[in-house]
């Protein structure tokens, strides 16, 4: 690779890296809806060249608006392009302000294009025999390179010095201009010989030494290409002249003017927080904490609140003493509210023992209290029984209010310590994701940039990385103390900012009073009770699938007349697509063929090996994830599985499990009901299922009030057979079994907005008669039509949705100019409030349900799983008839719809014979 000289003036081509990075995934949007992608991808680029090279002096130069001398010279000149996308155009304004706000130099001169203005920077600099680094993805810049020029694309980090374009090209940079001539370029629309390519340019400049060699032997070339040379003799000078850099722009010769000012950290804060750049805030936060946070660090959708707080003066105490203990429990115990959470040795519930405990009752001021720092050297602190004795009745106290974030968290650990947490007044998490549940992610950090522009300390820096990173309890306590005292604070500022917002809007205010606060006492309670396992069943299963595993293997290297590795997405690519020459449907970000889930999906309708490579894959994940995982996931003191639910993940309200992953476990599939067999009853109970019988579409007939399906539920009919006998127009009695296959694939194809195309893939029929199903569907069902039009328009016009329980579901690209995100915005604004309001309506039963469960004697019913619509139970044999009934009358009274709502059960002694 070509050798960098030390601090070269580096010169940006800023207009090739912005449409290099729009077109480049991710695809970025703040909260508002505006695209921030190409604004990212070239910061980050401007970033990493900075990091790179150090440099004392580098411009970013873009184009101008309008047309260049070029088009006065051809008026066709870029005559193909389209205009530039509106999506990119509004990203330009915010970029140009940030490159300025980093310090750096802009130019855009009108009348020229950045090439232009690079090149004569480059042959000024080259004057002066000063080294210059072109950063750009651009060919054309070839033609600069020399002695001093060099250039760099980082996007492919590659480098050019006049041998590395001889290389790459095949001829040296005096002679690029002559090659872009002969070649002409469609994008510019600047004429070449028609069918010249880079072999046949360079063969005509080796033999005849420059364009105007070639023309001059034009007539000694033989052939059809002889033919298309000569018939483009007219027009070549033009093209060489279109293709040349302009070396004499007028601009400013004093090279110094082009220096690296000291960046603006106050604008680039309001500007990263404008954009959502939330890492690059943090940075910024972090390393320059006594920057002011001005409004714009704030959301957009936030910008009526008050500005964010800039950093406050804080008064932490460590509690080590008996007297400092007693001041605070009495200060907690007048306060009207008091922010608390705990430190601890681990995230999981089950194994965190208690390190402290810290507080706070305003703003600013907090405490610690530690109470098993064991380090060497530690100072000696409060006995833990002690403590816990003394604060274990504020605590339990339900009449003292307390504020956390992700309380279900603290009140697991300290039930495990033997001690209540009640009085859970309010959970910032929970506020944050009630008021907007897309805006941010939900966790501390990220709601202290958001709402107060507030960097907190970072676990990493007082704990530690990697395999080496310290428990808390190994964390000296002028580290610890600070870091858990900021805790509190930050956790009492939240929720000063967030309440308000949720009690401005009586709607959220109950989504956060009656749904999601409750649930987190009925979920602290679900995850500690945990569920049995057969962990011998599942050693077996494991043994079953290995075996698959290698018979698939073995088809795939048969199939593929040579052996390869499954799991290899590389060595996938070469088989289908190089190899076995697949159709290529879609592309990775760096252009190779790409082997994702959708793509072996829709290859898998006419190929074999794509279609087993999906089944090894489901298998090897079922085995990894599941029947390998589970055993070695049974907690040493219960004996039983505990996973983890969140309630601040998804956007429309769902409640989503980790630590096992019980939402992901397929029903459909013989492997994955053997799975379901291993989660089992414990001796003398059974396992019970209820879950809700077709609650979307119930709750699609009471959204859109269409009568036909209304009548449909009301009258107790299998929708499906109905819906059936509506589109097949037959009587409900004639429809067959293929009839109800597909109108079941009609009626929940419309709910989550697949398209005609989709639905024919689902069902393996002509696309044209799939419209025809969705087109008979409607005229059947017009109110179901009337609503998805009637919800896409007010989407639009307020960029939300609500669920009947009044959750407010943002889409932040439902006025994206760009067609597809607006498309999925809208499909996911007829889906969201009926899977929302599903997500309510479960979280509701849950919580009477789980107030019926306390109410029955001890251990004679056990709630131990959400799955879906599916709640779980573990009953005493002799209790399952008369429970069963009365659980499922409580999840059928969860919600009051104008159709009914029907949970129904099954029993048996695993959780596959009760589903």
């Amino acid at each position: 690779m070509a050798q960098i000289q030390e601090n070269p003036l580096i010169l940006v081509d800023g207009s090739s890296y912005l449409f290099r990075a729009f077109h480049a995934p991710p695809h970025l949007t703040n909260s508002k809806g505006e695209p921030t992608g190409a604004i990212y991808g070239v910061v980050n680029m401007l970033k990493s060249l900075v990091r790179q090279f150090d440099p004392s002096h580098m411009v970013v130069i873009f184009d101008a608006k309008g047309k260049t001398f070029r088009n006065d010279m051809f008026a066709d000149y870029k005559a193909n392009r389209p205009p530039m996308p509106d999506d990119l155009r509004s990203q330009i304004a915010p970029l140009h302000e940030i490159i300025r706000a980093m310090g750096l130099p802009l130019i855009s001169i009108e009348g020229v294009e950045a090439d232009d203005v690079i090149g004569t920077f480059a042959r000024i600099a080259t004057e002066q025999k000063r080294n210059v680094l072109i950063s750009t993805g651009d060919k054309d810049m070839a033609q600069l390179v020399n002695e001093h020029v060099t250039l760099i694309n980082t996007m492919t980090d590659t480098v050019l010095d006049p041998a590395g374009v001889t290389d790459k090209f095949g001829v040296p940079p005096e002679l690029i201009i002559d090659y872009l001539a002969l070649m002409g370029d469609k994008v510019d629309n600047i004429p070449g010989v028609d069918g010249c390519g880079p072999k046949t340019a360079v063969k005509w400049l080796d033999q005849f030494g420059s364009l105007t060699g070639v023309l001059e032997n034009a007539d000694s070339v033989k052939g059809k290409i002889g033919e298309k040379l000569r018939a483009a003799l007219a027009h070549l000078p033009l093209s060489y002249e279109l293709a040349t850099i302009k070396l004499d722009v007028a601009v400013d010769a004093d090279l110094e003017q082009l220096k690296i000012q000291d960046a603006n950290c106050d604008e680039l804060i309001k500007l990263y927080g404008v954009c959502e750049f939330r890492r690059w805030l943090a940075e910024l936060l972090d390393s320059n904490p006594s920057a002011s946070t001005p409004q714009g660090a704030i959301a957009p959708e936030l910008e009526s609140q008050e500005p964010a707080q800039s950093a406050i003066e804080t008064d932490y105490e460590t509690i080590l003493t008996t007297e400092q203990l007693d001041t605070w429990l009495e200060r907690l115990n007048s306060a009207d509210l008091f922010a608390f959470d705990t430190e601890t040795t681990s995230l999981d519930y089950m194994q965190a023992e208690l390190v402290g405990m810290s507080f706070a009752v305003e703003a600013g001021k907090a405490a610690y209290l530690p109470i098993a720092h064991d380090y060497m050297g530690a100072p000696e602190q409060l006995d833990r029984d002690e403590v816990l004795q003394k604060i274990a009745p504020l605590l339990a106290d339900e009449t003292k209010a307390k504020v956390g974030q992700n309380l279900k968290y603290d009140k697991s650990v300290l039930a495990r310590a033997g001690i209540q947490l009640n009085g859970i007044k309010y959970d910032t998490m929970l506020e944050s994701y009630v008021f907007n549940s897309v805006a941010t992610r939900h966790d501390m950090d990220s709601l202290a940039l958001k709402y107060l522009g507030h960097k907190n300390i970072s676990f990493e820096e007082i704990a530690g990385k990697g395999k080496n990173q310290l428990t808390f309890n190994q964390i000296e306590l002028d580290k610890a103390a600070p870091y858990a005292a900021e805790d509190a604070d930050i956790t009492l500022r939240l929720h000063q900012v967030l309440w308000p917002k949720l009690e401005a809007d009586a709607k959220l205010k109950s989504v956060f009073e009656e749904i999601e606060l409750p649930l987190v006492n009925v979920l602290s309670d679900i995850e500690r009770t945990g569920v049995e396992i057969d962990s011998a069943m599942l050693a077996k299963q494991s043994l079953e699938i290995g075996t698959r595993l290698e018979q698939l293997e073995k088809e795939a290297h048969e199939l593929a007349q040579e052996p390869f590795n499954l799991s290899s997405p590389k060595q996938l690519q070469a088989i289908l697509f190089e190899k076995q020459g697949l159709p290529v449907i879609k592309k990775t970000p760096k252009g190779a063929p790409s082997t994702a889930e959708e793509v072996l999906q829709e290859l898998a309708h006419d190929y074999p090996l794509p279609k087993l490579i999906i089944e090894h894959r489901g298998l090897s994940k079922l085995k990894s994830t599941y029947t390998d995982k589970l055993p070695l996931m049974v907690d040493t003191h219960t004996q039983r599985v505990h996973t983890s639910y969140h309630q601040a993940i998804t956007a429309t309200g769902r409640l989503s499990s980790t630590d096992p992953n019980l939402q992901n476990i397929p029903i459909r599939t013989e492997e994955g009901r053997k799975i379901r067999q291993a989660f089992v009853a414990a001796k003398g109970y059974k396992i019970v299922a209820a879950d809700y019988s077709q609650i979307e579409l119930r709750i699609m007939a009471h959204l859109s009030q269409d009568k036909g399906l209304l009548n449909a539920f009301s009258q107790g009919l299998d929708v499906h057979s109905a819906t059936a006998a509506e589109v097949f127009a037959v009587p409900v009695e004639e429809v067959t079994t293929d009839m109800r296959r597909k109108a079941k694939a009609v009626n929940f194809g419309l709910i989550y907005g697949m398209s005609a195309f989709g639905l024919a893939r689902q069902l393996d029929v002509p696309r044209h008669e799939a419209q025809h199903y969705i087109d008979k569907y409607f005229e059947r069902f017009p109110g179901v039509l009337d609503y998805m039009e009637t919800t896409r328009e007010k989407a639009a016009e307020l960029g939300y949705v609500e669920t009947h329980f009044g959750r407010r579901l943002y889409l932040p690209e439902i006025k994206a100019r760009n067609g597809a995100r607006r498309k999925a915005a809208e499909r996911a604004a007829i889906n969201a409030p009926m899977q929302g309001t599903a997500a309510d309506i479960i979280k509701k039963a849950m919580i009477t349900v789980n107030s019926w469960v306390k109410a029955q004697p001890d251990n004679t019913v056990r709630l131990l799983m959400q799955v879906h619509d599916e709640l779980v139970f573990e009953i005493q044999q002799e209790c399952v008839e008369s429970y069963t009934q009365q659980i499922c009358q409580l999840m059928s009274e969860a919600a009051d719809l104008d159709v009914p709502l029907i949970a129904e059960s099954d029993q048996g002694d695993n959780w596959d014979q009760a589903h």
